[in-house]
């Protein structure tokens, strides 16, 4: 016959063991992820790396699987990294602060895979000048590098946004909305601007190679994940950066690889050339390193950050730019030091430099 205590005893093990199991299960490492990706020169190695076995590759390496998503509107899959459907996307530096890090999801750079170099730009219909866009409805997509790019170059002619009208546009929208005979100045990225430019009537008169390095393409992930996956970091670094070598190599397999691309993103591969010759693509993690770590980034992301909080977009009531914390990968801060929500890190590139991926 059982005591009072030995059953008592027998509960309290049973317990602990379920509540022991829970915590087991509560620690067991993810190891499915979901990366979302859009149409873009420096973000193409994405999709064909999904579809030519090199994801599967470098997720097989470290035990887990990662899903690859397309998506046609660039906005939307950073609203659905935010929203926490995806583990990590394609985005930009700006974006990422005022769309994830403004949200409130800390997220990591992974890869700082390019910058652009003239993939951005101010196209004007039938007008040959940046000083002929005074006055003028700007179509393109609010709040985005588009709108940064837009402010450069008013600040280049001694303009600012009251001098124009912008009209919010989807970026899947916009070269229909060029067609419109009403439309008469749009600010996008390729491949839309090469198709854009592809009217007679369209003149580019300013674009990103004019302010080098502020427009920066990364993929992101978020922090949280990151940390307590780290191997998930490790495959999207080997997978970037054989794909990107592919994608720059001076072969056949290289040309290949560059067709699909552009085939991929509507152009074919004269045009993807083009656009690709017009972005700072770092194919060598060193490189990418290099970069990361100059004094130029913490400069690129002041302004950034300046320019955000002007529009609005650093949180309701913002008091200031400083409200969010940018951390950079010398661990120095921009801003809050209380509220990192944006961070660049050396780690997995240096990895991908090192061999030691």
């Amino acid at each position: 016959m059982q005591t009072f205590s030995n059953i008592l005893s027998i509960t309290v093990l049973s317990a602990s063991l379920v509540l022991g199991l829970g915590s087991m299960a509560e620690a067991a490492p993810k190891n499915e992820f979901k990366v979302a990706w859009s149409i873009y020169v420096g973000w193409m190695p994405w999709g064909y790396a999904a579809e030519h076995g090199i994801v599967k590759k470098w997720a097989d390496k470290y035990g887990i699987k990662i899903d690859v998503t397309q998506f046609n509107d660039y906005v939307e899959s950073m609203n659905q990294y935010t929203a926490g459907a995806f583990d990590a996307v394609t985005l930009t530096n700006m974006d990422g602060l005022s769309i994830p890090a403004a949200g409130g999801v800390d997220t990591t750079a992974v890869i700082v895979g390019d910058f652009s170099n003239g993939n951005d730009a101010v196209i004007l219909k039938n007008k040959t000048s940046l000083a002929d866009i005074k006055g003028q409805n700007v179509n393109l997509v609010q709040f985005s590098v588009s709108h940064y790019l837009l402010a450069r170059a008013l600040e280049s002619i001694k303009l600012t946004e009251r001098d124009v009208k912008v009209v919010n546009t989807s970026d899947a929208d916009m070269v229909a909305a060029y067609k419109t005979p009403d439309l008469t100045a749009v600010v996008t990225w390729n491949p839309l601007v090469s198709t854009i430019l592809e009217d007679p009537s369209a003149k580019k008169v300013f674009d990103s190679s004019q302010v080098p390095g502020e427009i920066i393409d990364l993929m992101v992930a978020n922090t949280g994940v990151l940390k307590d996956n780290p191997n998930f970091g490790k495959a999207l670094a080997g997978i970037w950066y054989e794909t990107a070598a592919l994608m720059k190599a001076d072969s056949a397999d290289g040309k290949a690889a560059r067709e699909a691309m552009g085939s991929a993103s509507g152009t074919d591969l004269a045009g993807f050339e083009s656009q690709l010759a017009a972005t700072e693509l770092f194919d060598k993690p060193a490189d990418a390193v290099a970069f990361t770590a100059s004094p130029n980034l913490p400069k690129t992301m002041d302004l950034v950050r300046n320019f955000l909080f002007e529009k609005g977009l650093l949180g309701n009531g913002a008091p200031s730019a400083d409200i969010i914390g940018i951390e950079m990968p010398d661990g120095k801060v921009l801003g809050d030091s209380g509220n990192v929500k944006l961070r660049f890190t050396e780690t997995y590139m240096k990895s991908a430099a090192d061999g030691s991926l």
